[in-house]
């Protein structure tokens, strides 16, 4: 039977749905983000196109992309906006939460917690103590393929690309074109939905040339994928496009927009696990150091859980991806 897990982390919190020790979803939630579903005061800052589409300045701070708006708004009005999508963090243009006009009172958006908890499944709420179920359905391997894109199958391999367009998974491998296809659209499904992956989703799969190969591959991409969704039929030249509502980043779009962040909070959740007693010491890259050194909320936390102090040590010859912890006493 399926399973909500849910972890209250430093940093960030986290949930997975586990089903026969397997995540078929996950997702991270960032104390900090402005969330999908909140309802904000503010003002009309910039009118980008007349009665389409505008700037909005918070209050609390931040903007919000606005569309559509009422054709008699004019610059600095007052306006209530819902957030219908939060921002997306992307190299050198970072997109805007989008937003609409409304006349709801302010209102937070609902948590991570509170989403998963109004889906009708069982939810277990983690702590670090006591088996980690989390890592027993395969945490870490998750993260490190939404951190690399590489997401291996039986046969072959789905590579995923992040871009400002759409995010793209090429399927290769060694098994012959028709069963490659079959197995990769089947693959690239699961992932699209472990990962939480919205908007426009184009799938490369090898090429087919007959009608039925191509249905066949599409059926098993449905298979593993639940609606709401919208796609394409598989072209001659194998490719398809998925299109799903976008309300929040994706797994892979929050850790590989934040790679540094992304390590560092793992490793304080490492450090809630790690055995021993006395004083627990975190080795990691000079950027994860000076990461958590600019967090000192985050230490003071973790010493609190683990009931000892927490020291850093910069070590320049560790990749980000090596940190680790050790404790005093083993």
């Amino acid at each position: 039977m399926a399973e909500w897990l849910y972890e209250a982390g430093i940093g960030e919190n986290r949930a997975a749905l586990v089903e026969a020790d397997e995540i078929l979803e996950a997702e991270i939630e960032l104390p900090s983000q402005q969330r999908a579903g909140s309802v904000l005061r503010g003002r009309l800052a910039t009118i980008l196109i007349p009665g389409r589409r505008g700037i909005a300045s918070l209050e609390g701070g931040g903007e919000a992309l606005v569309e559509p708006l009422p054709p008699k708004l004019t610059e600095g009005a007052g306006v209530t906006v819902e957030i219908v999508r939060e921002a997306i963090a992307e190299p050198g243009r970072p997109k805007l939460p989008r937003g609409r006009i409304t006349d709801d009172p302010p209102r937070d958006g609902p948590s991570l917690r509170e989403r998963i908890g109004s889906a009708g499944i069982a939810v277990s709420e983690l702590s670090a103590f006591g088996a980690d179920r989390l890592e027993q359905a395969g945490w870490s391997e998750l993260v490190e393929q939404a951190l690399s894109g590489e997401i291996p199958f039986p046969g072959g391999a789905l590579r995923m690309s992040l871009t400002p367009a759409m995010t793209l998974f090429d399927v290769d491998g060694h098994l012959p074109p028709a069963p490659l296809a079959i197995a990769g659209a089947a693959a690239a499904g699961s992932t699209i939905r472990r990962f939480g992956i919205g908007g426009s989703i184009g799938i490369d799969l090898p090429t087919l040339a007959g009608k039925a190969e191509r249905q066949a591959a599409a059926a098993a991409l449905d298979a593993m994928l639940p609606q709401p969704l919208e796609r394409t039929a598989v072209n001659g030249f194998g490719f398809l496009q998925v299109v799903r509502k976008r309300e929040r980043l994706s797994l892979p779009e929050l850790l590989q927009g934040d790679p540094v962040g992304a390590a560092a909070r793992q490793l304080l959740r490492r450090a809630e696990r790690t055995g021993g007693s006395g004083e627990r010491t975190i080795r990691a890259s000079p950027a994860i150091i000076a990461f958590l050194e600019a967090q000192p909320a985050w230490l003071d936390a973790l010493a609190a859980r683990i009931g000892a102090p927490v020291a850093l040590r910069a070590e320049p010859g560790l990749a980000i991806s090596a940190g680790h912890v050790q404790s005093r006493f083993a």
